[in-house]
This record gives C-alpha cells, sequence and structure tokens, in this order.
C-alpha cells in the first residue's frame, strides 16, 4: 500500500522541475495521509489515489502551465529533449565558433575587440542553434504525434483511457539514490560535447597563451593535432559509446547492474584510449614543455612526465570513483 503512495508521488514529481520535487512530494505526502483512514486498506489507498487523478494531470496542475504545444501523450517527452539538446548544441556550437575565430585570427585586434566580436558571434550563434533546434524538434515531434496511431501507451501517461489506481501497480517504483536524474545525463551530454570539442580544435585551443600588447595570442599548442587525427577511430568509438550510455540512462532512469557494467566498460575504454595517446612520444609539441621549463626551472622531459603521469592519474581515480559509484547504485533496493 505504501508502495502504491510513493509510486504516484514519484510519477507526479518526476514530471516537475528538480528543484520543487521535495517539496511538493512532502505536500503530496501529507495530503494523502490526511485523506486516509486511520486503518486504511488497500482499497482506500486506491480509492484517494484515483481522487486525485492521473498524476500527469496533477502534475499539470502544479506546473500551473498548459500541456497542450505538442500534446499531452509526448509534451514531457518533448520537453525534456529541447532542455537537453538545446544547450549542448549552443555549446558544440560556441567552441567550434571560438576555434574557428582564432584559427582565422591575425593578432591585430585588441582584448576588446576580441570580447565585443566573440560576444556577438556568440549571440548570433545562440538565437540560430535556438531557432533551428526548436524548430526541427517540433516538426518531428509533431509528425509523430500524427502519425502514431498505437493505442497501446505508458498506463500513466495514456490520456485516451480513463486512470484508475491500478495503473501503478505497472510502474517500478525507484530510489532516490538509485535514480538518474535528467542534470545527470544532460552533464554527460555536456561533457561529452566540450571534449569532443577540445580534441578536434586542440591545437587551436589548448596551450600557450601571450599577452602581446593588444590583446591574447595563442603562441604554443601543446599536442600535434595530425597525431591526434591519427587516433580518430578509437576516439569516435568512445564518444560513440558515452553517448550511448547517456540515452540509455536517460531511458532506464536508474541505475542496473546491467548499467553499472556498462558504464564499467566505457570508463575503460576511454582510459585505456587516454593511454595509448599519451604513450605515443610524438603526441606533445616540444615546444610547449620547453616554454613551461623555463617557468618553473625544470627540464622539459620531467615537466612532460609529470605531465603525462599527473594527468593520467587524475583520470583514472575519477574513472574508479564513477565504476565503484555505479555498481554501488545499482545495489540499492
Amino acid at each position: 500500500m505504501q508502495n502504491l503512495i510513493e509510486i504516484y508521488i514519484q510519477e507526479v514529481t518526476r514530471r516537475l522541475p528538480e528543484k520543487n520535487r521535495s517539496d511538493i512530494a512532502l505536500e503530496l505526502r501529507s495530503t494523502i495521509e490526511d485523506m486516509l483512514p486511520d486503518e486504511y486498506k488497500e482499497e482506500d489507498v486506491k480509492a484517494v489515489l484515483e481522487k486525485l487523478g492521473n498524476p500527469v494531470a496533477l502534475a499539470g496542475g502544479y506546473r500551473d502551465q498548459p500541456m497542450y504545444l505538442i500534446g499531452p501523450r509526448y509534451y514531457d517527452l518533448y520537453i525534456s529533449l529541447l532542455k537537453m539538446i538545446l544547450p549542448i548544441a549552443v555549446v558544440v556550437s560556441f567552441i567550434s565558433m571560438v576555434a574557428s575565430y582564432f584559427i582565422q585570427y591575425n593578432g591585430d585586434e585588441n582584448i576588446v575587440n576580441i570580447i565585443v566580436t566573440l560576444t556577438t558571434k556568440g549571440i548570433i550563434t545562440l538565437l540560430e542553434v535556438g531557432v533551428q533546434v526548436f524548430f526541427w524538434l517540433t516538426i518531428v515531434f509533431a509528425v509523430i504525434e500524427r502519425t502514431d496511431k498505437s493505442k497501446e501507451t505508458d498506463p500513466i501517461t495514456n490520456s485516451m483511457t480513463k486512470w484508475t489506481a491500478e495503473d501503478l501497480k505497472a510502474v517500478t517504483y525507484i530510489p532516490k539514490k538509485k535514480a538518474i536524474s535528467k542534470s545527470e545525463v544532460f552533464g554527460s551530454f555536456i561533457w561529452i560535447a566540450i571534449w569532443v570539442s577540445f580534441y578536434f580544435n586542440a591545437d587551436h585551443l589548448l596551450g600557450i597563451y601571450e599577452n602581446n600588447g593588444s590583446g591574447l595570442e595563442f603562441v604554443q599548442p601543446v599536442f600535434h593535432q595530425d597525431i591526434l587525427m591519427g587516433y580518430w577511430p578509437i576516439v569516435v568509438a568512445v564518444i560513440v559509446l558515452e553517448v550511448a550510455l547517456a540515452f540509455y540512462k536517460y531511458v532506464k532512469g536508474q541505475w542496473t547492474n546491467r548499467m553499472a557494467i556498462l558504464n564499467l566498460i566505457v570508463e575503460a575504454a576511454a582510459t585505456i584510449v587516454l593511454l595509448i595517446l599519451f604513450i605515443d612520444p610524438k603526441l606533445f609539441q616540444t615546444g610547449f614543455f620547453d616554454y613551461m621549463a623555463n617557468i618553473f626551472s625544470y627540464s622539459s622531459t620531467q615537466l612532460q612526465f609529470s605531465f603525462i603521469s599527473i594527468t593520467f592519474v587524475v583520470v583514472l581515480v575519477f574513472a574508479v570513483i564513477s565504476i565503484v559509484d555505479g555498481f554501488r547504485k545499482a545495489r540499492i533496493k
């Protein structure tokens, strides 16, 4: 009986902004308990939940906004994907724009002009990408809604049949500590977008910048871009794995043993690829470590060894933490 109440609250709150979920969950739980008799049975719980109504409709009431832009069946998924895809597209486009700007930069502009130029182009990029993502995603969902004639939908979101408390038994209750939040998935996509953008533009973004009197100038990259690009097949394979894992997290919404194993595979693959890259003696620009050696009074060989060792150890530690945390959450009941 208590499980039915928790599932109902879960189905309401998961459709609300994360910052409001805890307060609304407490309020909703209190309301349900007040409506129940002292010695209640499962039939009493079902009657109260049915009186409160479909969790989708109740969530819409808490949002205090209509859900008819796309339609009740697909609205939540549409908004979730829009919130996720739009920032990722903006980040990728902005990094690509910055990289393109510095590729063409001739050192004649001062720092003020650079900031104004990048700000202006950034705003234009934001608007262009925002309009494109919104337009095409809306078109896709509009087509799906008008062509999907299936009546077999999620018992919770199916607005074509009368909702009853029995429908909650088809929903799996997900403990809070086991759940995967949308912000976690969003963070994964953002991180992938950032490191991919830097990987393919490393010789224009990662390195030493100097103030030449009229602004910052990129004087020495860390990596040989042609060597980096020589490893693109295995790098792209890791990208595909990370994107697939992020989508799998979004679909499942909770940690499972299978997901923990997939997370282990992805983390191991990414760490191995990094190791393969770093043991290539031609990957790093000698000029970068020569420049840093003059600053820190160490030999360039020592600095290169320290840079590789520290970077790899940090990545390995975070990978192990992620793997252990994944299996720990998967065991939560």
